[in-house]
């Protein structure tokens, strides 16, 4: 008898259903300081570095105090590429360090520093709000899916939210690709976290590998 798609689905969960927000130390809730934060982290997400990489840049950002828009607005250049720095960002560190004072400024300006008047400006509509977000420089369509993805337990309405890389962990791992289907398969406050954990097993086969073994054998500690 075949491996079911809810016995990996449950291994996967076990295994590896952690947030990127909470793997970065970010309590995600419906208040503006989270919510930026997040926004951060999707931005440093999307560039082709690893995750690990990411997630402890967004961590050395908040050490630095720029947790929110005016913090990071009213820090100079050079401190935000020291930042990034230290969290291992070299490559992109300059360009990001622009992108993220740019951004910062303008979600003050056109916002009022509050990531939850983009979502009001898209009036409920998911695919409306994956476009205001990316009005964010370094924000783009990746970013965004990111962003949407992470928040699906806060945002009622972007649920379910599995984009084209937690797709290409389902697939990588025998399950359906479909948001749908793949929602059945966890409860819906578990929702992002398995969307995380399936792009984990996207971005490394080890995981998927891994994960298909503990459903087979029903261990997955």
């Amino acid at each position: 008898m075949g491996t079911s798609n809810q016995q990996t689905a449950d291994a996967l969960l076990r295994m590896y259903g952690q947030t990127y927000a909470e793997e970065a130390g970010i309590r995600l809730k419906d208040t503006p300081q989270p919510l930026y934060r997040l926004a951060v982290l999707a931005c440093l997400l999307s560039a082709r570095i690893r995750a690990s990489v990411a997630v402890e840049t967004a961590r050395c950002l908040a050490e630095a105090g720029m947790k929110d828009p005016r913090r990071m607005a009213g820090a100079t250049w050079q401190q935000r590429v020291d930042a990034l720095g230290k969290g291992g960002y070299r490559r992109y560190d300059e360009r990001t360090a622009t992108q993220l004072g740019d951004g910062a400024q303008l979600l003050l300006d056109r916002y009022g520093g509050d990531v939850r008047r983009m979502r009001e400006a898209a009036d409920g509509d998911p695919e409306r709000l994956r476009e205001v977000l990316q009005e964010l420089p370094g924000l783009g369509p990746a970013g965004a899916d990111i962003f949407l993805r992470e928040v699906q337990g806060v945002w009622p309405e972007v649920y379910p939210r599995f984009d084209g890389k937690a797709g290409e962990g389902a697939a990588r791992l025998g399950l359906p690709r479909d948001p749908g289907a793949l929602a059945r398969l966890v409860r819906r406050e578990d929702a992002a976290a398995f969307a995380a954990a399936l792009v984990r097993a996207a971005l490394d086969k080890a995981v998927a590998e891994e994960v298909k073994e503990a459903a087979r054998s029903g261990k997955a500690d």
